[in-house]
């Protein structure tokens, strides 16, 4: 009896450590769509702006198919703040979501336009 009850309250725990784990992982996703999404366009539309030319016009649908494509998916967003410095991998670090992103990143592989170098294995 005492056996059933320990492997309950342990399948219990780990439940419950699941959950925490899940809920991070959403924070995290959608912190990303608070406080890096605008930064990630603002810093597309800069880029676009800045490569103007005759071979690359960027007009305004140029534009809004790269701001579509880029904020379509969390995992791409990630990846163009990772690109564009708006974030680096020290700060996944520090803020504690080095794991959330490596996640992201396995969950929405096949969101990926190329292999983007791996975040490191580390914690």
């Amino acid at each position: 009896m005492q056996i059933i009850a320990v492997l309950a309250l342990t399948a219990l725990a780990w439940l419950i450590w699941q959950l925490i784990k899940a809920k991070r992982f959403n924070r995290f996703k959608q912190k990303i769509e608070d406080e890096l999404k605008d930064k990630v366009i603002a810093s597309i539309v800069e880029e676009l702006e800045l490569g103007r030319n005759d071979t690359f016009p960027n007009n305004e649908c140029h534009r809004e198919a790269t701001i579509f494509y880029w904020t379509q998916y969390k995992s791409r967003i990630l990846q163009a703040a990772l690109q564009r410095d708006i974030i680096t991998e020290q700060w996944l670090k520090d803020s504690g979501n080095l794991r959330n992103a490596q996640h992201l990143f396995y969950v929405e592989k096949d969101k990926q336009p190329c292999s983007t170098k791996p975040l490191s294995k580390e914690d």
